[in-house]
């Protein structure tokens, strides 16, 4: 997600923009824009890690999807067998 910048509007409630210039003035970062930006990347990461704990969940529900991984493992039990045994 890097790259250029491009200015945007948001309407923030007061207490956030109170509490947003508070901890920038202490240092937390170095302009409130970059905070800013920090706190929807977070944001943004979390969202995107639940998105995909909800794929594997109904992946895990899925009658195809579960014989397919019970096909590749039974198309790798001999080769993971050899491994384990340190025959490679």
């Amino acid at each position: 997600m890097g790259g250029k910048s491009k200015k945007a509007t948001f309407s923030l409630h007061e207490d956030v923009l109170t509490a947003l210039s508070e901890v920038v003035a202490r240092g937390a970062a170095p302009s409130k824009n970059a905070l800013v930006d920090r706190a929807l990347r977070k944001e943004l990461k979390e969202l995107q890690r639940q998105l995909v704990a909800a794929s594997w969940r109904e992946a895990a529900q899925d009658p195809l999807f579960l014989r397919d991984l019970g096909e590749i493992d039974e198309a790798f039990m001999d080769a993971d067998a050899e491994t384990a045994r340190g025959n490679t």
